[in-house]
């Protein structure tokens, strides 16, 4: 084997000045995720976590009926081609997300026990808990070179308060690493693909590369063609594919560099600056973070993602769709018609690029299975209807198949309050993740399998 032949546990990558690529999967090269370890791949079970802010329209978000037989609403129904990939679930609560006589601040409660499953502390010292994707890290993450990757759209302070006295850690953190400390995340394209595909450099070293507009596969161009050679024809167009799809992300972040800094807009009012690098349109950035998502499960270089749409109470505006009022201050539309539509016109948005990101789970084959048949992604809110804070029924969507432990293509409703953290203890032990609770969570959910 070529000095490519290098491994990351059983997994290989390509490593040159400046790039480290993991390999995908392929199945005719032991040691490259192949034929020999066919067994050890079904296995490798992946979590992903989505969350959008702001709740969703609840009329057009619901299905009609229930199990194999339920029809799509209005607002799942591009979803149709995935159906049979889909669990829609109903009746989950987020009771970490409601007052306890703290009053006002839902969206920072919502988005902080998203996840924990555990009541923000509002006054005093930050306190919440350990979200389930760094549960799930801790042992998921022994096999990738990360163990968690936390992806965001919008830009956020961890210090100072953002809703009505709660701490901005609590509003713009999906991911909670400790009850303490938030696992920030990251907005920037150009970060993310750095810390999937490029080594630690001195700040000269990177800055030289960025000058000189090189790319990361320039320096193992010579190792791939090595590792091509020796690949049969299926696996040398598995190869070839990646590779191409990391040079389009390459060329994409490029692009957004070009444009100039934009601003949004918080729940709070002030605006932020976005950092340069990042995309102006949100459908382009956030179409890129998907990209990243896609490939930094494809190498292999992590099995727990979480992704924040938007900060809490997000009051990002959406031009492109005609909706120039921003989204939190729409989803406290006083049962306006002409308000609701718009929120409709977001949620229909937000769903429309879900349905890009599962198509193109769905198009990386690993042996038999697709991408998709190996990850368990959520999609959900911690607010149901944001004209009313809500935080029963939550809409939460699952796709995929988590290596065969779930069985989707139904919308299956649960008793009335149960605990959203039961659906994440579910997840965990079909991750092969060990543990006797969640949160609040008060025991696996059956019916999901």
């Amino acid at each position: 084997m070529s000095r490519a032949g290098r491994a990351v546990g059983r997994r290989g990558f390509l490593q040159g000045a400046g790039a480290l690529l993991a390999l995908p999967w392929l199945e005719g090269v032991a040691g490259f995720g192949g034929a020999a370890q066919a067994g050890e791949d079904r296995g490798k079970q992946r979590l992903v976590f989505l969350y959008v802010p702001n709740g969703v329209h609840v009329p057009s978000w619901t299905p009609v009926g229930t199990g194999a037989d339920y029809k799509l609403s209005p607002l799942l129904a591009p979803l149709a081609p995935f159906k049979q990939d889909l669990l829609v679930l109903g009746g989950l609560t987020a009771d970490g997300a409601r007052a306890r006589g703290d009053g006002p601040g839902d969206h920072a409660r919502s988005v902080a026990a998203f996840l924990t499953g555990v009541h923000p502390a509002k006054r005093g010292p930050i306190r919440c808990g350990i979200s389930v994707d760094q549960v799930a890290s801790r042992v998921l993450g022994r096999q990738t070179r990360l163990a968690s990757l936390e992806l965001g759209l919008e830009p956020g302070r961890s210090a100072g308060s953002c809703d009505s006295g709660y701490a901005c850690a609590y509003s713009n953190n999906l991911s909670w690493r400790a009850p303490q400390t938030p696992q920030g995340k990251e907005i920037r394209p150009r970060q993310v693909f750095e810390r999937l595909f490029g080594p630690k450099l001195s700040p000269k070293l990177k800055a030289r590369r960025l000058a000189e507009r090189k790319s990361v596969l320039d320096a193992i161009r010579g190792d791939a063609a090595d590792l091509g050679r020796t690949l049969p024809r299926a696996d040398r167009g598995r190869l070839d594919e990646y590779l191409t799809g990391v040079r389009e992300v390459e060329r994409a972040i490029e692009s957004g560099e070009r444009g100039t800094p934009d601003e949004t807009e918080g729940a709070s009012g002030l605006r932020e600056t976005l950092p340069r690098g990042v995309p102006r349109d949100v459908r382009r950035h956030l179409r890129l973070m998907s990209d990243l998502l896609v490939l930094a499960l494809q190498s292999d270089s992590t099995r727990v993602i979480t992704f924040l749409i938007g900060n809490a109470g997000s009051n990002r505006t959406y031009r492109h769709l005609g909706v120039r009022a921003g989204h939190h201050s729409l989803s406290h539309h006083g049962r306006s018609k002409r308000k609701q539509e718009q929120i409709e016109k977001i949620n229909q948005f937000h769903v429309s690029e879900l349905v890009y990101l599962l198509g193109r789970l769905a198009a990386i084959k690993e042996g038999e299975r697709r991408l998709l048949d190996q990850v368990a992604l959520t999609y959900g809110s911690g607010i149901r209807d944001g004209d009313r804070y809500d935080h029963h029924d939550l809409p939460i969507l699952v796709a995929g198949k988590l290596g065969g432990v779930l069985k989707p293509g139904r919308h299956v409703r649960f008793a009335a309050e149960t605990p959203l953290a039961n659906l994440w203890l579910s997840l965990l032990h079909g991750a092969g993740v060990p543990g006797r609770r969640h949160g609040d969570s008060t025991g696996a959910l059956k019916g999901l399998g």
